[in-house]
């Protein structure tokens, strides 16, 4: 119920009075209240922040306040703020947001978010910061609404972005900033051409793949800060110059990390758990494995070897998966000889008679041992093995929802709304890796595990974030002898991943440079001709990854 808003005309009957009998305008009251107004508006340090002293109710950490001043003051409102999922990078920003608009220093402002945390942005900016954050919608009146909060899909469209680049922003912010790093990208180009004066950058991966995704962020912020891109690969990809490089990055980047704050966080209690293919399994698994040699003898190409890998992986999450990669290439007659076309039919006969898949069964059984109608979010590669998890889970009386990048933001929206009050299982693709906040689970199974690590720390992220009260359970599931195994055993554990979760990795992504992990990974698997071979690559990579931390140990210590 909206409370009453009441009015005190009181004033103007003695404003008309003094007009017309010459009375003094003003009292010595009156002076006194204007005069302590004035003083509490002043700003007489701009070292210290001004929006805290007028958000009394908002819980500030002190690593946020100082991420906030240090981007202000050091940085010059442009700024990438790169702290670890679950920080608050929102809260940093929107405080960065608040200190200029007391300032006065910003007034007309645009919020890039995914789809999926428009709402969420709003809302925040609204009820804690008292910034009248405004919601996108089918008309947006982008030249009349100050601080407008949209999607980038949305803005870069042709009618609205036409409009958005001809204003003259204060502030842009952007969030999920990774999603920038191809500069050939038309989201990479429209972000470049908007006009503003201060920009801030969220991301909790800003090296996910390549040194020159940061080197692409960066120069959005300030545009030849690092050079050319030609100038830096030369330079700074070999990692010669890696101290260098670190130093320019820290005048432009704010990252904090969990065990930085001082903060009591929940614990994060990690669990590899083993299943096992039966024969039935087992023997499929082996006739996939087979058609890597009969593709290459056949072709005469290595790009056999990656259709194979993709199989294997799928293979490894459910039987559907794999089945609608085989239709595919049977349907678009992807295979040039009738042999290997009549090869996929036959193993798509197999897949019809295998039953329950070993890893769905194993995860119904992780739901049973726990308390009645305990909440989990099961992460997966494919869309087709999501499918076939709502309905296997289904099947045994457990409520589910789906969550992936094609929904609108109103149902991702719903969709979150329905795990938190009604379904016990939220069952995410990719997507749901990023732009959702999920503190009231705290179990998560990687059913299917990536091959770029940032991306699971960007899936516990969405359960081991602030707010979160219990210790967060993370179960990550592999079967044995198969493609998942050696990555588990002879890459993610040598390397330490699972045992600090994600800990120094985005220094090891960094002294990479362009050498691609995941691009190293297929490579070993689609063209190692032998089993002996491929553990071989990988122990390889897994040693040079140790040498770089060792290394890089040395010349701390140093």
């Amino acid at each position: 119920m909206q409370p009453p808003i009441l009015t005190d005309n009181k004033w103007i009957e003695e404003f008309t009075e003094a007009l017309n009998l010459q009375k003094p305008l003003s009292s010595w009251k009156q002076y006194n209240m204007a005069f302590e107004t004035a003083q509490k508006n002043m700003i007489s340090d701009f070292q210290t922040l001004e929006a805290p002293k007028q958000l009394p109710q908002l819980t500030l950490h002190d690593y946020q306040y100082d991420a906030a001043r240090k981007a202000i003051n050091e940085m010059n409102g442009r700024a990438i703020l790169a702290d670890e999922v679950g920080l608050g990078k929102t809260i940093e920003a929107g405080l960065i947001l608040k200190e200029y608009m007391i300032r006065g220093l910003v007034k007309k402002v645009l919020i890039l978010a995914p789809a999926s945390l428009v709402t969420q942005w709003c809302a925040e900016l609204n009820s804690k910061f008292y910034i009248p954050a405004v919601e996108q919608r089918k008309k947006p009146q982008w030249e009349t609404v100050d601080i407008m909060v949209t999607s980038i899909d949305t803005a870069k469209r042709g009618n609205h972005a036409e409009i958005i680049k001809n204003i003259d922003y204060d502030m842009v912010i952007i969030d999920e900033a990774h999603k920038l790093k191809n500069k050939k990208t038309r989201n990479y180009q429209f972000v470049r051409e908007v006009k503003k004066k201060f920009c801030l950058l969220l991301t909790a991966t800003p090296v996910q793949n390549k040194l020159s995704e940061l080197f692409h962020l960066i120069s959005l912020l300030k545009p030849g800060y690092l050079g050319d891109e030609e100038a830096f690969n030369d330079y700074f990809q070999r990692g010669e110059h890696y101290g260098e490089l670190q130093e320019l990055i820290q005048k432009v980047m704010i990252r904090n990390r969990r065990d930085e704050t001082d903060m009591d966080w929940p614990k994060r209690i990690v669990q590899t758990v083993p299943v096992r293919f039966s024969s039935d399994y087992h023997t499929v698994y082996e006739q996939i494995c087979r058609l890597k040699q009969k593709m290459k003898e056949e072709y005469h190409s290595p790009q056999s070897g990656f259709l194979v890998l993709t199989l294997q992986r799928e293979f490894c999450s459910s039987r559907e998966a794999v089945f609608m990669t085989l239709k595919n290439a049977v349907e678009k007659r992807e295979m040039p000889s009738e042999q290997m076309n009549q090869e996929f039919l036959n193993m798509m006969t197999s897949l019809n008679h295998l039953p329950s898949h070993p890893k769905a069964d194993k995860v119904l059984e992780l739901i049973n041992s726990w308390e009645k109608d305990e909440k989990v979010v099961i992460f997966t590669e494919y869309r087709a093995t999501q499918l076939y998890l709502q309905w296997f889970l289904g099947q045994h009386g457990i409520r589910s929802v789906p969550f992936r990048g094609g929904f609108k933001r109103s149902k991702k929206d719903w969709m979150r709304q329905l795990f938190q009050n009604q379904a016990q299982v939220l069952i995410a693709t990719e997507a749901g890796g990023e732009g959702i906040n999920l503190q009231f689970c705290h179990r998560i199974i990687n059913y299917d595990l990536p091959w770029n690590p940032m991306r699971i720390e960007q899936r516990i992220g969405r359960l081991h974030r602030l707010g979160q009260e219990k210790d967060v359970n993370i179960y990550h599931l592999a079967v044995e002898n198969t493609i998942e195994d050696h990555i588990l055993k002879l890459l993610y554990k040598k390397i330490g991943l699972f045992e600090g979760v994600i800990g120094e990795l985005d220094h090891i992504l960094e002294k990479f440079g362009s050498n691609h992990i995941q691009s190293h990974l297929s490579s070993i698997f689609s063209q190692s001709e032998s089993e002996g071979e491929m553990r071989i690559k990988l122990d390889h990579l897994s040693s040079i990854v140790l040498e770089e931390e060792k290394e890089e140990a040395t010349h701390a210590t140093n």
